[in-house]
């Protein structure tokens, strides 16, 4: 969810340069990123790219290992109620201490973590880790934006975020190919290893590679938090009266933006699965399908504001909710693997599109001071829904199939879109957002 608000972000800055792809080497020497940021940049590479592989890979792990559906959800909830339980209390440290204490935290204990779930076999063990993996996991993400923005001055931030941005769905990609296809390599060379113990060493060999971005963030420096401690002892009142007092908006926006993620993170966790279990599709490509389901989500991205110019942005958002809704109820509705795949393709295109539009409305409706409340219990409520979400489809998807509990996530999805309608609607017909992207 981070990145989404990145992508929006840059979106809404409108930002005029030299196109990358026409002249790479001027776009970058136009930017003026200084050799801090180039630093920071390696270790997002490193740890993007090695905990891309790891999650692409570790259900169909689990799989191997003999866990179920249910079994998954479990393990899958504990990582993001760990995420829940980090996110604020490593919000608090990170202003207090500065980012790049709780990144060096981070890059050492999430790879330790994560390879020792890549060994450990109990249901129980691995979802105690999961969650404690959350907990690590949750200093990535929230020290990522601070970390980009005191290394980045206002007139090439949306540049740096760019990039790292970019550079993450690219490593996704590539990472998804490696996984898909190292097998046979290893194979072709000579290597005879059983399923399960080629899993096992590219999850351990993702850890290390994410691992490597820590000779990075040790040689980075960052500024410390300045004059935000006065601030906070004198208006902390303040600061808790806002919280407790949520802007009406925001009230109306949070059920919908709540049922919609239910959605997101009913499937989703489960694709690699029902690809592997259901259709009986090989591990190359598996593999070859989140490569292309990442590129697909990079190019939709870039059109959203096209759909939203056409459509508006509230009649926008209804759309994609309604088309992931079709795509969804195709998938259960089919045997057919060549069908299912495109039809998954869809979806992950469909539901990527309609979140930058979902938070570029909160954040145009929300008065200004209120932005970072709304962002943040946004998230929160995500995070806290979604684990909910992941660990009760996996107990679904046990006992019913997946055909029934697809089909019903199709009609959930149905449901989000007419209650967004809605709740956030009527309002929207009588405040004009983003002036820019009306038609």
């Amino acid at each position: 969810m981070e990145q989404l608000l990145e992508i929006e972000t840059l979106a809404m800055n409108g930002e005029k340069v030299t196109p990358f792809w026409r002249n790479p080497a001027a776009w970058l020497l136009e930017k003026k990123l200084n050799h801090s940021f180039w630093v920071f940049f390696t270790a997002a590479f490193f740890f993007d790219f090695g905990f891309s592989v790891y999650y692409f890979l570790f259900n169909l792990y689990l799989l191997d290992i003999h866990f179920n559906e249910r079994a998954i959800g479990l393990v899958g909830g504990a990582l993001t109620l760990g995420s829940v339980v980090g996110t604020l209390p490593a919000g608090l440290l990170t202003r207090k201490i500065g980012p790049r204490p709780m990144l060096i935290v981070c890059f050492v204990a999430a790879p330790a973590l994560c390879s020792v779930r890549a060994v450990v076999m109990g249901q129980q063990q691995q979802i105690g880790l999961a969650f404690l993996a959350g907990l690590v996991m949750s200093l990535w993400g929230v020290c990522y934006l601070p970390a980009v923005a005191g290394l980045t001055a206002e007139e090439n931030r949306t540049s740096g975020f760019s990039l790292i941005v970019s550079a993450s769905i690219g490593t996704s990609a590539l990472g998804g190919v490696v996984c898909g296809y190292l097998p046979q390599w290893l194979r072709m060379a000579g290597f005879a290893m059983q399923p399960v113990e080629v899993k096992r060493l590219i999850l351990l060999t993702s850890c290390g590679i994410a691992a490597v971005g820590l000779l990075a963030v040790l040689r980075m420096q960052l500024p410390l938090p300045q004059a935000e401690t006065p601030i906070k002892t004198t208006t902390r009142n303040n600061n808790w009266h806002r919280l407790l007092r949520l802007d009406p908006f925001l009230l109306r926006f949070l059920p919908a933006m709540a049922l919609w993620t239910v959605v997101l993170t009913s499937f989703a966790p489960f694709a690699n699965v029902y690809l592997s279990r259901i259709l009986h599709i090989p591990m190359s490509r598996i593999g070859l399908i989140f490569s292309v389901a990442q590129i697909v989500q990079l190019c939709v991205t870039l059109l959203t504001p096209i759909l939203f110019r056409k459509l508006g942005l509230v009649n926008g958002i209804v759309a994609t909710q309604m088309v992931t809704a079709l795509c969804l109820g195709c998938v259960a509705g089919t045997r057919n693997a060549g069908l299912a795949v495109a039809m998954y393709l869809s979806f992950s295109a469909m539901q990527w599109m309609s979140s930058p539009g979902l938070y570029n409305l909160l954040m145009s409706r929300v008065p200004d001071e209120e932005r970072s409340t709304a962002a943040s219990m946004t998230l929160f409520c995500n995070a806290l829904v979604g684990a909910g979400a992941t660990t009760g489809t996996g107990i679904l998807f046990t006992r019913f199939g997946y055909p029934i509990v697809l089909a019903g996530i199709a009609a959930l999805a149905v449901v989000a879109a007419m209650l967004f309608r809605s709740l956030v609607g009527p309002a929207e017909l009588l405040v004009p957002v983003q002036p820019p992207m009306q038609s």
